[in-house]
């Protein structure tokens, strides 16, 4: 027969202590981390699809940390975008309804002086950033959009601003004997008229006559010319139209019509006693209207396609060689002109230079680029009313702004098939609406995988806590039972011995 002493059964206690400790210490790191296991192998043979399940939900936590990046800027830019729409709407209201023509000393008129504030603007908005992001420099997001409005209209030393570039433009178009690269002439009973080969002036569009007694002729030769042969005098009141193309595409009919009466009024020619006399007439008429057009609508026109090669070019056009005589445009280079636009300008669409995956299957197209159409059309019609000033002492400067302010007007209204701010706008809309749609996507599958790694990693803490309670129960009484057992000895179980 064996006998087992109190200090084995101590030690078994205190073994079963240790186990209820270590279950205790298991029991309170789940209930404080509401995990089942603090490593995968603790998990089992559940290890790989928790891991799975894990990598996926860190995936859509950051197509959502995205989304919310790309639609912050999204809704900046529409913000930016409406106040764009907003300066050009309220520089079109300006020049409709400004009031008599004066100039201050600078050769402006009020509307001119603010335009300048209202380029200020422009730029600025376009150089907006989100973040550190400028967001219209197209894929060149660490650099600014576009250049300052002092460097753009008055250039940079050696660099050519928009100024210039305009006064170069307007010395070509009006050409050296100031009828707008024309030549008009004749000979006895025979008017013609014809252009020169170069891009500047006045082009011919055709010329229409209901004269009695005339032929036309033309477009002949390189470059083309016109032939007017009066076989007799035409009758009081016929007429003969003439028209042009102007440098920025805009159309410019001149009618003359036949009278009887000496001196004519303008437009008119005196029908004179022979058809040679006649033709005489009709061509003074006719440089006489030219010429008033080279001061008035040409200018205007010139400033306008000067302005269309400045901002809508890449690199920006300009005259080459002297202006009167200059024969083609050059493409400015990065010495000698203002580059206005400082942002990227790839080959690939505006909305493609910057992209975002902001679901597991959803990637957007969101970029913006400051020379898009609408943006550069904006600027450069705004830019054109701050860039032109005018002589007071100049019987023409009326007429030539009031001709410029009409295409400023149209041109802020669009042109039909041309890009418009909505369009953008639109565009960024659409961007914004697949953003949220992503969003709400992700929050739905990350409650999806949530739940799932919960049901997996998770514990229910009211059933831990229970456990808790429980053990913590079990390893008091078994401290007390442990400790009166480590008092007992078998020497208080002996009888005492006597001598």
């Amino acid at each position: 027969m064996s006998i087992t002493g109190p200090g084995s059964i101590t030690a078994a206690n205190i073994q079963a202590v240790t186990n209820m400790n270590n279950q205790l210490n298991t029991l309170s790191e789940e209930l404080s981390t509401g995990q089942a296991a603090q490593t995968y192998s603790g998990l089992g043979s559940q290890a790989g699809l928790t891991l799975a399940l894990n990598a996926q939900l860190s995936a859509i936590n950051g197509y959502s940390s995205t989304a919310t990046t790309v639609g912050t800027t999204l809704s900046v830019a529409q913000s930016v975008l409406t106040q764009l729409a907003d300066t050009g709407t309220a520089v079109q209201q300006a020049v409709n309804q400004q009031g008599a023509f004066t100039l201050d000393n600078n050769g402006q008129t009020t509307t001119q002086t603010a335009a300048k504030s209202q380029l200020d603007q422009i730029l600025s908005l376009l150089n907006t950033q989100v973040g550190d992001n400028y967001i219209f420099s197209g894929s060149a997001v660490n650099q600014p959009s576009v250049a300052s409005t002092n460097e753009i209209l008055n250039g940079n030393g050696a660099q050519a601003g928009l100024i210039q570039v305009i006064s170069e433009r307007e010395q070509a178009d009006l050409g050296v004997g100031g009828l707008g690269r024309l030549t008009i002439g004749g000979a006895g009973p025979n008017v013609t008229i014809g252009q020169d080969a170069s891009p500047f002036g006045f082009k011919i569009a055709g010329v229409n006559s209901n004269l009695s007694g005339a032929a036309v002729t033309g477009p002949a030769g390189t470059p083309p010319s016109y032939s007017v042969a009066l076989g007799s005098n035409p009758n009081d009141g016929d007429s003969i139209q003439f028209s042009l193309t102007l440098p920025d595409g805009s159309s410019q009919i001149v009618t003359l019509q036949a009278t009887s009466a000496s001196p004519p009024g303008a437009n008119q020619f005196t029908i004179g006693a022979t058809p040679a006399t006649t033709a005489a007439n009709m061509q003074a008429a006719l440089t006489s209207s030219v010429s008033s057009l080279a001061q008035t609508a040409l200018p205007a026109a010139s400033a306008i396609a000067a302005a269309n090669d400045f901002f809508g070019s890449n690199p920006p056009l300009r005259v080459n060689g002297p202006p009167a005589t200059a024969t083609s445009l050059v493409a400015g280079t990065a010495a000698n002109t203002v580059f206005w636009y400082t942002g990227e300008s790839g080959s690939t669409p505006s909305r493609e230079s910057a992209t975002a995956q902001v679901g597991p299957s959803t990637t957007i197209d969101y970029g913006m680029r400051a020379n898009e159409q609408a943006l550069s059309t904006l600027v450069a019609n705004v830019a054109v009313l701050a860039a032109t000033s005018y002589s007071a002492s100049n019987p023409n400067a009326q007429a030539s702004y009031q001709a410029l302010s009409q295409r400023v007007t149209a041109n802020l209204n669009g042109q039909s098939g041309a890009q418009s701010i909505t369009d953008i706008e639109v565009d960024i809309a659409n961007a914004q609406t697949t953003v949220n749609n992503a969003g709400k996507l992700n929050s739905q599958t990350q409650a999806t995988l949530q739940n799932i790694v919960q049901n997996i990693d998770g514990v229910n803490q009211n059933q831990i806590g229970e456990q808790l309670l429980t053990l913590q129960n079990s390893l008091s009484a078994s401290l007390a039972v442990t400790a009166r057992l480590a008092q007992f000895s078998l020497v208080n179980y002996l009888a005492p011995t006597t001598g």
